[in-house]
C-alpha cells in the first residue's frame, strides 16, 4: 500500500522550547491513524509541524513522497493536506454556506472534491443551518462545518485535532460515521483524540507519544494485547 504521509526524526520548536524529539511515523493511503498521549505530550504539535505552523523544524516530512520540511504552509496544503484544528476557525461574520465556500480548491486535488450537495447529504444539520451565522451554530455543527470545508478542497489527507471533544454523544456518533465513510472513499486520516472510545473502532493504527517521542506503535488487531500498557501510558 502506498504511503501517504511519512515522518522521520522530526524535531520541532516553539521559540526556544524543544517540543518534538525525533518523532517518526508513517500513515498509509486510506488508513486511519490515531495519535494517543497525555495532554502536553506533543500530539497537536505533531499536526502543526506537519503543516509548517510551529517554529523551527528539523527532520523529514514527506507527503505523497514529496519532502516538505522546507516548504511554507500554503505549499504543503497544496500537496493534499487538510488541517482541522481544535479551535475550528469558523468565521462569525460569514454564514454556514459562506464558511463552506471560503477555502479554494487545491490545484493537485488528489482526493475527491465533494460538492455542496454531497456535503449537505453527509451533514444534514448544515443544510438546515446554511444561512445561519457561523458562530450561531452549536459546537457540534461548527465541528461538522470545519471538516466539511476541507472536503470541498480536494485534500485527501485529513489532520483532525480532537474533533469529538466536548460534543454530545449523538454528534460524536455522526462524526464516527463520517470518518468511516471517508475511509471507504480512500481518504487518509491522522487524528489526535483523547476520547479513546471514539477512536478505537475507527483506527487502523495507533501511535502513543510521550514528551515528543513515539513510545509505542501498534495495529488495531494488537489493541487487546496492548490495553494494559495503554492504561499505564495514558493513565486512563
Amino acid at each position: 500500500m502506498a504511503v501517504a504521509l511519512e515522518i522521520d526524526d522530526l524535531h520541532a520548536w516553539y521559540g526556544e522550547s524543544h517540543i518534538l524529539h525525533g518523532l517518526s511515523l508513517r500513515v498509509e493511503q486510506g488508513q486511519v491513524l490515531t495519535l494517543l498521549g497525555r495532554n502536553g505530550s506533543g500530539r497537536t504539535t505533531t499536526l502543526r509541524a506537519i503543516m509548517g505552523l510551529t517554529g523551527a523544524r528539523k527532520g523529514s516530512i514527506k507527503v505523497h513522497g514529496t519532502e516538505t520540511i522546507q516548504l511554507p504552509t500554503h505549499q504543503i496544503a497544496q500537496l493534499g493536506l487538510g488541517y482541522c484544528p481544535e479551535e475550528r476557525g469558523i468565521f462569525a461574520s460569514l454564514s454556514t454556506e459562506e464558511n463552506l465556500r471560503l477555502p479554494p480548491k487545491l490545484k493537485s486535488r488528489r482526493g475527491k472534491v465533494m460538492s455542496e450537495d454531497e456535503i449537505y447529504a453527509m451533514f444534514p444539520n448544515l443544510s438546515e443551518r446554511r444561512h445561519s451565522p457561523g458562530t450561531r451554530l452549536s459546537g457540534g455543527e461548527q465541528q461538522m462545518l470545519a471538516v466539511a470545508r476541507i472536503l470541498r478542497t480536494g485534500a485527501d489527507i485529513l489532520l483532525l485535532d480532537e474533533i469529538s471533544e466536548g460534543l454530545a454523544p449523538v454528534i460524536v456518533q455522526a462524526l464516527a460515521r463520517m470518518i468511516t465513510q471517508l475511509k471507504s472513499q480512500g481518504f487518509t486520516v491522522l487524528m489526535v483524540e483523547q476520547n479513546f472510545r471514539f477512536a478505537a473502532p475507527l483506527a487502523d493504527h495507533f501511535v502513543v507519544i510521550e514528551h515528543g517521542e513515539v513510545v509505542e506503535s501498534f495495529t488495531a488487531a494488537e489493541l487487546p494485547a496492548k490495553q494494559a500498557l495503554l492504561d499505564e501510558l495514558l493513565s486512563v
